[in-house]
């Protein structure tokens, strides 16, 4: 009884949610060190790649970022491309609006400034369960991943400075093999396991679109087709992937 007490308190919780998200944090670790280098190779001040990841805190922006302000462009251009690559944060508010709706102002507004890709993956499947003090939880993964960015990109700010071709070395593929790990375990329907496949295929056919739009119209359609297979294939079904089926 006394172990179920000290189990369900906030600070285990907390510390749960970090623990649970060090899978992604190792894999975010490469992909921070290469915005650093990236950053300071394009001119940036090492004061202004820390405001970039303290402030922005969004990899994916951060990136493309460096490479505007590096080719010269203006700021408001800076600006409204990084919303559009972050538009995608908005599929995740969604997702997770039916569990924080009764969340207070000062529970929401650091959650969604913290919300990454790799937090949304590790929360989304821990909200349904039956869990105590989830808000806890998605804490422990939100400021765990935080500090975890800060770090790397001072380990590569550093590195881009004292280090030459590290940046070449393809070391943000790490990032790539974390997702498809948290992601695969998940597809265990029909309708999930087709919407997976539906968003890699147009992601890849729409990657020319500017500025990431390929990301938002495969996650659109990934989206659409999921729906349209819910209502054609029972979700109790098992994924192929799992039941060793063709679809």
């Amino acid at each position: 009884m006394q172990a179920d007490i000290i189990e369900s308190t906030r600070r285990a919780e907390f510390i749960r949610g970090a623990k649970d998200t060090i899978p992604m944090m190792v894999g975010a670790a490469p992909f921070g060190t290469i915005f650093g280098v990236v950053a300071i190779g394009a001119g940036l001040t090492p004061q202004a790649v820390m405001g970039f990841s303290a402030i922005v805190f969004a990899g994916s922006a951060q990136f493309i970022a460096a490479k505007l302000f590096a080719d010269g462009l203006g700021i408001g251009l800076i600006i409204f491309t990084t919303f559009v690559v972050n538009v995608r944060h908005a599929l995740y508010s969604a997702s997770l609006g039916p569990y924080m709706k009764d969340f207070s102002q000062k529970w929401m507004l650091p959650l969604a400034f913290w919300l990454t890709d790799e937090t949304y993956a590790v929360v989304i499947n821990h909200y349904p369960t039956d869990a105590p003090y989830k808000r806890w939880y998605h804490l422990g993964s939100s400021i765990s991943m935080y500090i975890n960015w800060q770090i790397w990109t001072i380990i590569g700010l550093v590195a881009g400075t004292q280090l030459e071709g590290i940046a070449d070395l393809g070391l943000e593929f790490a990032l790539v093999v974390t997702f498809i790990g948290i992601v695969v375990p998940m597809l265990t329907t029909r309708p999930m396991l087709l919407t997976a496949i539906v968003a890699g295929i147009v992601s890849i056919l729409a990657r020319n679109i500017p500025n990431n739009g390929g990301l938002m119209v495969a996650s659109l359609v990934a989206i659409t087709v999921g729906i349209i297979a819910e209502n054609y294939l029972p979700s109790a079904e098992p994924s192929p992937l799992l039941d060793g089926d063709l679809p």
